[in-house]
């Protein structure tokens, strides 16, 4: 990669500034200066590149399209919510050059080298920060500077022996190995060296059969046990000899537990594991409201990085709010509002682009990958009229195709879907016409708002031979054909009770309700709605009072069975936790199968009577927190200042099971705190449980603040000795944070 190259910064199509770009010696840190003045304007580390997109791929760039070629464009996209890097190069050549070369950077690599690669990276980047007069060398009041920066408030004596122990040629300062041999010391996990040498006979290795022993009883694992310790041998352990003679040492038994299999996130679990083969209905789906939106609902921006963040974080209902725009061009933004717009075909083509790229968790680690998954459902709203000039963006980006299902389902299944999309909306007719041939043409509307349930009583005032007067006919809505006719199993109805639903709805019909009207049927008619979504999928969105863009909980609807609970994806919180929490599956695929009593027509089931759960009795989860591992600071916490960690444990679920219990704080030490607690919790409806992890600054003055958090559904968690790998509030990994934690589970 070239060095000190001057490229074109752009943020507007009027704000175009040349910088010096230029990859830093540690081929970790890119920095960029001011052609003119010289100034170092910014840095960042490539642990923050999330991906690097070619061409005009960028609404920014696609500004300055007939200026600037695609081959000298490209856009540094970084992980969370940070802004991307729109770049011009002055040639073809050395646009290519960039990209290729941080691609090459942060290539995801296999969990060892990646978690070797993590440490060496972290030792580097303290060396510098540390090393003031930039001298390649430590003295000891440097180190007592890093270790303050490192969340260490350590005894001056004991830092000292540390320091001293290191410097193995006696220089008073500490360069290259030797600083790392001080770093391996100040790490030392004290926790896991005792857990190592209660199995070790000789406290120095693990044989095979001491490790397989270990393996049945911490970590209960119970089928292949001699061939998974050899496999873990084989994967871990850094000493050839010891590999060759089938042993672990204590460094390959901590690299173990690092790694995916030592995670708390069954690994097994990590893939597609789940049967894809039933109703779309029985699943819960991923889903997002007003996707476009990447701020608030009044406002906001409108922008295709809303669908390129939703859909790469595995989202699989796509909100896509169309109007009349200049020309008769289909334009997308929120209606009624002062949001800005985005053109319809820009959002066709991001979704061609983006809608089978699905994001893949390094197992524990946060990383992200990419694999061809699911189907994508769009919900559709808005005026009408500009639908036959979207239709044709549709099929001219190979995105509409009619098809049905085999044997004329009316509820086909994600595997039959695989690689389609569904536009959920408004329909001429039913789905039964639409397999039979030409239908009613008497336009049937729906959805979120009462002349949608006017529209509805009209048809069906019709069919009983009612004759409507002209106040109705005044109101009746035209629906364009070619809308109709893309939409086949997601066709929106009104929802006018689960009775009414029975007797006239059908499995290819969803209803959406606001969060209010779901709260109110949850609580007045709750197994009529857990047996209502075992046959049609239903729909959730945000009260209009949520102009800030939050979010409401997930996990009551998901109580009754609601597919697609539609959050605001751009507002990070314990709401898009829980989310990413139940999706980070069956291969982040963006589908979920429900408990086989939420697939019943005839459940008994109750989220608010646990006892309706046909099934095992309640079980008890016990968590002993141990230990945490180089915990970040908060942010814009002042200089030198040490977090005093504690973790919380939050259980979301049936209402029985709402809970969470907390450890006390760790004054001054985010480095390597312990805690040594033990936590229990009932669970009467385990199979809905989330578990939310979550480590905070105490402040006894005012609230504390956030540090980390992970979250997982109750059934991917591994018992035994587990990591906890920490992820921060935007949803990325925040290497190496991890808590050590041990975890049981009793009937």
């Amino acid at each position: 990669m070239q060095q000190g190259t001057l490229m074109r910064k752009v943020k507007s199509k009027s704000w175009k500034k040349q910088r010096y770009f230029k990859l830093q010696e540690d081929c970790m840190t890119i920095w960029y200066q001011s052609k003119r003045t010289g100034k170092t304007e910014s840095a960042f580390s490539i642990s923050d590149v999330e991906t690097v997109r070619e061409g005009h791929q960028s609404e920014v760039l696609q500004s300055v399209a007939e200026e600037f070629p695609p081959e000298r464009c490209f856009t540094i996209v970084f992980y969370g919510r940070r802004g991307n890097l729109d770049l011009i190069a002055g040639s073809a050549e050395e646009a290519q050059c960039w990209v290729q070369g941080l691609r090459q950077l942060i290539e995801p690599r296999s969990f060892p080298l990646t978690f070797a690669l993590v440490s060496c990276t972290w030792i580097r980047d303290w060396f510098q920060k540390a090393d003031k007069n930039k001298d390649g060398r430590m003295n000891f009041k440097e180190v007592q500077r890093l270790l303050k920066m490192m969340n260490v408030d350590m005894n001056e004596d004991h830092a000292l022996r540390l320091f001293q122990d290191a410097d193995k040629s006696e220089s008073g300062t500490l360069e290259g190995e030797e600083f790392v041999l001080f770093y391996k010391a100040l790490t030392q996990r004290e926790e896991v060296l005792s857990l190592f040498q209660e199995f070790s006979e000789d406290g120095k290795k693990l044989t095979l059969l001491e490790l397989v022993d270990f393996l049945r009883q911490e970590q209960l694992e119970d089928e292949g046990t001699e061939e998974l310790a050899m496999e873990l041998i084989d994967k871990y352990e850094p000493s050839e000899t010891a590999r060759a003679r089938h042993v672990l040492s204590a460094d390959g038994f901590l690299m173990y537990l690092c790694s995916p299999e030592g995670s708390i996130f069954n690994p097994q679990h990590r893939a597609m594991w789940q049967d894809m083969s039933q109703p779309l209905c029985h699943y819960f789906i991923s889903s997002s409201h007003n996707t476009y939106l990447i701020e608030d609902q009044i406002r906001g921006q409108s922008s295709i990085e809303g669908y390129i963040r939703a859909l790469k974080r595995g989202c699989r209902c796509l909100e896509v709010d169309c109007w009349d725009g200049p020309n008769g061009e289909p334009m997308v933004y929120h209606g009624h509002t002062f949001t800005s717009k985005i053109p319809f075909r820009e959002v066709v083509s991001t979704l061609g682009k983006y809608a089978f790229k699905v994001r893949h968790p390094s197992p524990g680690a946060g990383g992200r990958g990419w694999s061809s998954v699911g189907e994508d459902t769009w919900h559709a709203e808005g005026s009408w009229s500009c639908w036959p000039p979207a239709v044709q963006d549709l099929r001219g980006q190979g995105l509409w195709r009619r098809w049905v299902a085999q044997g004329a389902s009316l509820s086909p299944t994600p595997q039959e879907l695989k690689h389609k999309i569904l536009l959920k909306g408004k329909k001429i007719g039913r789905l039964e016409d639409t397999l039979d041939g030409p239908g009613d043409e008497v336009p049937d509307a729906s959805d979120d708002d009462n002349g949608a349930e006017a529209e509805e009583e009209r048809r069906r005032a019709k069919v009983r031979g009612t004759q409507h007067g002209s106040a109705l006919q005044k109101d009746k809505e035209n629906l364009a054909q070619a809308l109709s006719d893309c939409v086949i199993y997601c066709k929106n109805v009104p929802f006018r009770g689960f009775q009414e639903a029975r007797s006239h709805s059908r499995p290819s019909e969803i209803s959406s309700l606001s969060e209010a009207k779901a709260r109110k049927l949850i609580r007045d008619e709750g197994n009529e709605f857990v047996r209502h979504n075992a046959w049609q999928l239903t729909r959730i969105y945000p009260s209009g009072m949520r102009t800030d863009s939050s979010n409401y909980s997930p996990q009551e609807m998901w109580n009754v069975g609601c597919q697609i609970v539609a959050l605001n994806f751009q507002t990070a919180g314990t709401e898009m936790d829980l989310c990413d929490g139940l999706f980070s599956q069956n291969g982040c695929c963006g589908y979920v199968l429900k408990p086989p009593f939420m697939r019943d027509k005839e459940t008994l089931f109750n989220p608010s009577d646990p006892s309706s759960r046909e099934g095992p009795s309640p079980i008890t989860l016990t968590i002993q927190v141990i230990s945490g591992q180089q915990l970040p600071k908060v942010a814009n916490s002042k200089e030198g200042a040490i977090i005093d960690p504690l973790v919380r444990v939050e259980i979301y679920g049936v209402p029985a099971d709402q809970a969470h219990q907390e450890t006390k704080y760790i004054e001054n030490n985010g480095f390597n705190p312990r805690w040594d607690e033990t936590l229990q919790f009932q669970l009467h409806v385990p199979e809905l449980a989330l578990i939310r992890f979550v480590v905070e600054d105490y402040d006894k003055t005012s609230r504390n603040d956030f540090v980390g958090q992970f979250t997982l559904a109750f059934a991917n968690i591994k018992p035994g000795y587990r990591h906890i790998h920490l992820l921060s509030k935007d949803g990325t990994s925040i290497p190496p944070s991890s808590l050590f934690v041990h975890i049981r589970i009793t009937e």
